[in-house]
């Protein structure tokens, strides 16, 4: 990993820790402005490693309440069952 993918990736960690924490879910975009300002390709490094992160997140968020509707599917037919 280049010092670029490193430094992107632990701020992008970084940022969403404290995007979650303060329930701000834009700021993000407000880190990438302060970036863009200084480095342009920091700024996109950071970008995708937080969309990758994000995107991430909604899968598995889509997994899991795909697997607890099937637990629950077969809780309830293992209940109708005689």
């Amino acid at each position: 990993m280049s010092t670029l993918d490193t430094l992107a990736a632990k701020l992008a960690e970084d940022t969403l820790k404290v995007q979650d924490a303060l329930g701000e879910d834009r700021m993000y975009m407000e880190i990438a402005q302060v970036l863009g300002a200084a480095s342009q390709s920091l700024e996109e490094a950071f970008l995708t490693e937080v969309r990758i992160r994000l995107a991430e997140r909604k899968a598995r968020d889509f997994l899991n309440k795909r697997l607890e509707a099937a637990k629950a599917a077969l809780e309830a037919e293992a209940r109708n069952q005689p």
